[in-house]
């Protein structure tokens, strides 16, 4: 809408916010975040991850996982093995 030639306090009418500063807010942080890139600064979420997130490499974590599964395999077979019962 600004490229359209409206004004910040126009924008902030037709959208319904309070005043016109909260969309200069707005667009400050959006020219930021547009500098940033042209920098080639790569935007990070903020925050805590999720609980449930998606690993980032999946081959990775599934190596992880068959070393540390063939690994406690080996520690069970020499408990066994021990203790006389196989």
């Amino acid at each position: 809408m600004l490229a359209e030639g409206k004004t910040q306090r126009e924008v902030a009418e037709y959208y319904g916010f309070k005043d016109k500063y909260v969309v200069k807010q707005l667009l400050i942080r959006e020219r930021r975040k547009e500098r940033k890139l042209e920098a080639g600064i790569v935007p990070r979420p903020k925050g805590r991850p999720r609980k449930n997130a998606v690993p980032k490499d999946i081959v990775v974590e599934q190596v992880y996982e068959i070393q540390r599964l063939g690994m406690e395999n080996q520690l069970l077979r020499d408990f066994l093995r021990f203790t006389g019962r196989k």
